[in-house]
């Protein structure tokens, strides 16, 4: 784009919507205006993108989430404009730095939608026709805010400023049925662009709308309520990412959420299909659909149901259906693979329970078929104990299906899906997760992405990133890692100052910075991270830690509105924050630090700073994680356990360069049996002396009563004898606590040779090369979506 078209359009746009200049702006309107001049350059590249992905064959991602981010400077930088749209700005004494108070897109919780949006970066930048279809949720993850050291929420209303980033397509609404409503999805179009190419992907969000939002005869008998009573039931569909489930409307308002947006991308694409080839009888030659998770597999039955009202019988449908469907297995925990009530199910979408059941009857009839004696059948159908398995559904009929990292998919073959592996070996692949280096390194760190591109002598690595191999060589050169150390500390004071500014928290970027950053849950162990930080506190008071390296301990996450233990685990690191924080003894050593409403944009700040990335996860548990991937790219060790994509990241770039603790899958197979952690606890002094503090009252849980989830008495007993349908310490805090001080103690001792230590992060981003979501996404094209690159079509 010219600069001074550029220039001229976004002057033109601020005076005709708000009758303002660039000097003037505010920073919301100087980002609409900024935002709608590029869409405006990009829109026939969206146009003939969009045609292009529909000529031939397709693939589109289904996904309850999209943590896209703020997209104004991925855009930029994307498009190729990004120093001449800063250029333009500093023209007026104004900057690009200033669009950071914009919104997050926050359409997701955690790794699942962050991966979604990385999926759609790669495929758009590698000319696939790849497309996403989610939910464009008024309200978005919350912000989060701690008060008195506890997590209070609050609406994330992302568009209050408005969406320039989004088209709205009024043409392509599709009517949605229920039992007891009927809701018009309507879709709005966010375009991902390509880097380093005209190809433009798109992200189909839908919103839900009533058919008719007002009864005006309600409204002129005085009832106000009821006049919109309609509109408001339609408008809860699309209102709020992930509604509290712990209630039966909770758990209703979330079927309905799923079906929505399955259903109308669904819809969409047998409409698109006809109006091209004027008839369903190739659609799966041309189309294939991913499930990310359990969440869209009701696009299923769908879909069928869809195809008979075509025309088709159910067989032909079923058959159809086989060939288009895959699905991504994100969890090997039972609590996290959705199941439904059948009851909830058949009253909320009857038409759809129908065919479900026609599936599970189809699969017993298979089974049979096959010489499965009944009660195998019944522990592995469809449809059993009066619950919908909507996973289950998902491996039988789909073509493919898949898990997220190398041991994360062993488990699945060997253990959590075993029967299904048995039946249908052929379907089962890996796909291990990535990232984009285009959003993760070249985006949110210039400067080492400047170094990288000095040393390779070119920027080839942003769409390659294999080429970070190349770098290895300058391992032992002390030039280039003292201008390693020297950006990392510049990342470091970049983040301490976000912190401030954010937290009014100071803390000193001389230190190392210990970085967890995830969402809160128990699996994920911040507990375990938790009471490490007693462990150590009380190793240096009492003499048998020394010479500890000064340490800030960064932790960023949000818990589930409903997750009370995991609040309570937030509470205890405010605590322990403020035991350490404040002894005159371990202040200078030891600082704890919650980073509040932990989001995209924070994250883009605190992987670049960080000097150990915590990934901590009890073994078997953690499916991938991308998070580990993000930190290793910027140049962090791994300190963690062997699970997940921590076993590949060993692989790539040594054990020998990062810090493994921790029992490993195979051996808690042997431990958990004959497990007792009280036994620990009451035997060993040093870890029964950090979870007394759990219980000893000093530290404040703001008076939850203790038998209750949230209080910190709580917390100690479901380590020591369980909780709800927790066996004890379910998580092996308790069990990894020693293992982990260590390898944390380790990495804090060999942090004081800062060329060594520089050298381990250094090869640590030299080998993420394999973590690049480019090459997760080509993997899917070429081995399950059979889909070829745009611009090789015809060739």
């Amino acid at each position: 784009m010219d600069k001074s078209i550029f220039a001229k359009a976004l002057e033109s746009q601020l005076r005709s919507k708000y009758n303002t200049t660039v000097e003037n702006a505010l920073d919301w309107q100087l980002h609409e205006c900024v935002s709608s001049a590029v869409m405006e350059h990009i829109s026939p590249n969206h146009a003939q993108s969009l045609e292009k992905h529909l000529s031939g064959r397709r693939a589109m991602y289904l996904s309850m989430e999209f943590l896209m981010g703020r997209a104004v400077h991925n855009n930029l930088m994307c498009a190729g404009v990004y120093e001449d749209v800063e250029d333009v700005l500093k023209q007026h004494g104004r900057s690009l730095g200033e669009l950071e108070t914009i919104e997050d897109a926050a359409l997701g919780n955690g790794g699942l939608g962050r991966l979604a949006a990385c999926f759609l970066d790669s495929a758009a930048t590698l000319d696939l026709p790849l497309d996403g279809y989610g939910i464009r949720y008024k309200y978005g993850l919350f912000k989060q805010k701690i008060v008195d050291g506890f997590q209070k929420e609050e609406a994330d209303n992302w568009t209050k400023y408005g969406d320039p980033w989004s088209v709205r397509c009024q043409q392509d609404a599709v009517n949605i049925q229920y039992a007891d409503m009927t809701v018009r999805a309507v879709p709005y179009d966010m375009p991902i662009i390509g880097y380093g190419t005209d190809n433009v992907g798109n992200l189909r969000l839908w919103q839900a709308e009533a058919v008719d939002d007002f009864d005006f005869n309600k409204f002129n008998d005085g009832d106000y309520t009821g006049a919109q009573a309609k509109k408001n039931a339609a408008e809860d569909i699309s209102r709020v990412l992930y509604p509290n489930d712990n209630t039966s409307e909770g758990k209703k308002l979330r079927l309905r959420q799923e079906y929505f947006f399955s259903a109308a991308s669904v819809a969409d694409a047998i409409r698109k299909h006809k109006a091209r080839f004027g008839s369903l009888d190739e659609l799966e030659k041309y189309l294939t659909i991913q499930l990310n998770d359990t969440h869209p597999v009701i696009a299923i039955p769908e879909l069928i149901r869809q195809l008979v009202c075509e025309g088709y019988d159910f067989e032909t449908a079923f058959e159809k259906a086989h060939k288009i469907f895959n699905y991504t297995n994100h969890t090997i925990m039972a609590e996290a693979l959705e199941k439904w009530d059948c009851s909830l199910v058949e009253s909320v979408i009857p038409k759809v329970y129908t065919y479900i059941l026609m599936i599970n009857e189809r699969f017993i009839r298979d089974m049979y078929s096959k010489g499965m004696d009944k009660k195998d059948i019944a522990a592995i159908q469809p449809v059993a104990g009066g619950r919908v398995n909507m996973a289950y559904m998902a491996i039988y009929v789909s073509s493919y299906i898949n898990g997220v990292a190398e041991i994360h998919t062993e488990i699945l073959k060997k253990d959590a899906l075993k029967k299904w592996y048995e039946l249908y070996p052929e379907r089962f692949q890996n796909k291990t997760n990535g990232i984009t280096q285009r959003r993760w390194l070249a985006l949110c760190n210039k400067e080492l992405s400047a170094l990288i591109t000095r040393l390779l002598g070119d920027s080839g690595w942003i769409t390659d990133l294999d080429r970070l191999k190349e770098l290895a060589k300058y391992a032992d050169d002390e030039n280039v890692l003292g201008e390693f150390i020297r950006i990392k500390k510049t990342k470091k004071q970049q983040l301490a100052d976000f912190i401030k500014q954010n937290d009014g928290i100071e803390i000193n970027p001389d230190t190392i910075f210990d970085i967890q950053i995830k969402r809160l849950h128990e699996y994920k162990r911040q507990l375990l991270n938790a009471l490490s930080i007693i462990y150590i506190y009380y190793g240096i008071k009492d003499g048998s830690i020394r010479d500890f390296t000064p340490t800030t301990f960064i932790f960023g996450a949000k818990s589930a509105p409903g997750y009370r233990r995991a609040k309570a685990i937030i509470k205890l690191l405010g605590e322990i924050g403020k035991m350490v924080n404040s002894d005159e003894q371990t202040k200078d050593l030891l600082k704890v630090v919650f980073v509040q409403n932990y989001n995209v944009s924070a994250a883009e700040k605190l992987v670049c700073a960080a000097d150990v990335s915590e990934q901590i996860s009890t073994a078997g548990t953690e499916a991938s994680g991308t998070g580990n991937m993000k930190l290793m790219l910027n140049g962090a060790v791994t300190l963690g356990t062997y699970d997940g994509a921590n076993v590949e990241i060993v692989q790539e770039a040594g054990e020998e360069n990062n810090y493994i603790f921790g029992a490993r899958v195979e051996e808690l197979a042997d431990i958990m049996p004959d497990y007792d952690p009280r036994k620990l606890v009451f035997e060993n002094e040093k870890i029964g002396r950090v979870l007394e503090k759990l219980i000893d009252s000093n530290f404040d849980d703001g008076g939850v009563p203790s038998d209750q989830e949230g209080s910190f008495k709580e917390l100690y007993k479901a380590l020591t004898d369980g909780a709800s349908w927790h066996v004890p310490d379910h998580y092996y805090v308790v069990g990894d606590l020693e293992s982990y001080v260590a390898a944390k103690l380790r990495c804090n001792s060999d942090y004081k040779d800062k060329l060594a230590f520089a050298r381990k992060c250094w090869l640590n981003m030299c080998s993420a090369g394999k973590f690049s979501s480019d090459r997760t996404i080509r993997d899917y094209a070429q081995n399950i979506w059979k889909i070829v690159p745009v611009s090789k079509r015809g060739v």
